[in-house]
């Protein structure tokens, strides 16, 4: 495991006037109650960037300078934007491109070709966001929320409770800042551009439905409006919403669902998704097989092998009954288990007979390369291991969460 160093930047942001519940996170009392950050760039798109500037008293080209600098070169820090005059720079940078994101720790394994990177928002709220190379692509693993409601056991964000939804912006700018690290150079044995994003970091992203829609749109819509990337290599998660899918069929968009099942049968996934005690099995699959009908997407089943929970065989040939025949594929995840948790990953031999039985079933199946697990990679473990620390340590400014 390698310490990348973290160089600072501005300071934080005042909070808006936009207030959410706060609550208790970790143990560790929050410092501030959490808040919407200010406008940003990413927010808004290119008409309403045009009547930003304009309204700042700067003619609307300059909207259009800003965003081929942000988008267009991955350029996130005021003073490399020399093109601009120092005073105009100062005032539209102030307010268009206020410091969303200070990273406090970041993490690189694999040779490098896995980094992670924890990140302290405006108002103390912690998220988490993750960098992967392979020899053909580099893949931005994002936050949608701080924290996450959904409650289901295993995860070590859904330990943590809800902190607040992120904006357009810091779900943006996470992928901006991870695509300047790629254009760098920085991901060993990877081409040099970020083509994939996948809303499979922390928080829910269809309980923040409309701002992680309009992220998407920023992200796929051509430069210098958006960052170019195409439809079909973004993936958004859920552990299903029904309603929420139900209106994602109606966008029209082709990006790749990914349905977080863990469970074949309603008993158990009542347990392990409590969600499930509302949309139950059957319903959310219907979501999921109307959804790919509509895009013709291949839904990707998200199932994470559980030690003695969910990998018995019957329910490995359950699973396969309920999506032979379906344009599904199952993604098992190898559970990274997180420091004191009863769940443990499922056994090779138990994984392999899991695997073998849905194949022979006629289910399209692959196990998830592991990566990053000695840099807490899982959703949420860098964020828990900086508040376990914050609550053991008694003054913790820092690291203190507003959720």
């Amino acid at each position: 495991m390698t310490i990348l160093p973290v160089i600072p930047i501005s300071p934080d942001q005042p909070d808006s006037a936009v207030q959410a519940d706060s609550v208790q996170f970790g143990g560790v009392k929050p410092r501030r109650r959490p808040s919407m950050p200010p406008r940003h760039l990413a927010d808004l798109d290119l008409a309403a960037r045009k009547t930003a500037v304009t309204g700042l008293g700067e003619p609307a080209f300059r909207a259009k300078q800003l965003s081929t600098h942000y988008f267009g070169r991955l350029v996130r820090d005021a003073a490399s934007m020399t093109d601009l005059p120092s005073a105009v720079r100062d005032k539209l940078t102030t307010e268009l491109l206020p410091t969303l994101l200070t990273p406090i720790r970041e993490q690189a394994c694999d040779d490098g070709a896995t980094r992670k990177t924890l990140w302290r928002l405006h108002d103390g709220a912690l998220v988490e966001s993750v960098l992967m190379g392979y020899p053909d692509r580099v893949t931005a693993c994002v936050s949608s929320q701080a924290g996450c409601g959904m409650a289901c056991p295993f995860c070590a964000t859904g330990q943590q409770g809800l902190t607040r939804n992120l904006s357009v912006a810091e779900i943006v700018d996470q992928v901006v800042y991870l695509a300047g690290v790629a254009a760098s150079g920085a991901v060993t044995g990877s081409p040099p551009r970020l083509s994939r994003v996948v809303f499979m970091g922390m928080g829910e992203p269809l309980a923040n439905y409309p701002r992680v829609i309009e992220a998407v749109r920023r992200l796929t819509t051509p430069a210098p409006e958006g960052l170019g990337l195409s439809q079909r290599h973004i993936t958004v998660s859920t552990v299903g919403l029904v309603p929420a899918m139900r209106r994602l069929i109606a966008e029209q968009l082709s990006v790749t669902l990914a349905l977080s099942l863990h469970a074949p049968d309603d008993d158990l996934r009542d347990e392990l998704v409590p969600v499930n005690q509302r949309w139950k099995v059957a319903e959310v699959l219907d979501a999921a097989f109307d959804y790919a009908a509509q895009t013709g997407r291949r839904v990707s089943i998200e199932y994470a092998l559980i030690r003695d929970v969910n990998d018995q065989p019957w329910r490995a040939d359950l699973l396969g009954r309920l999506l032979h025949g379906k344009l599904a594929h199952v993604n098992l995840i190898p559970l990274n288990p997180t420091p004191g948790s009863k769940w443990d990953a499922s056994p090779k031999p138990v994984e392999r007979e899991f695997v073998r039985r849905l194949r022979e079933s006629g289910v399209s199946t692959t196990v998830r390369d592991t990566r990053g697990r000695e840099i807490d990679g899982a959703c949420g473990q860098l964020a828990a291991g900086e508040l376990t620390q914050a609550g053991a340590g008694g003054v913790a400014a820092d690291a203190e969460v507003a959720q």
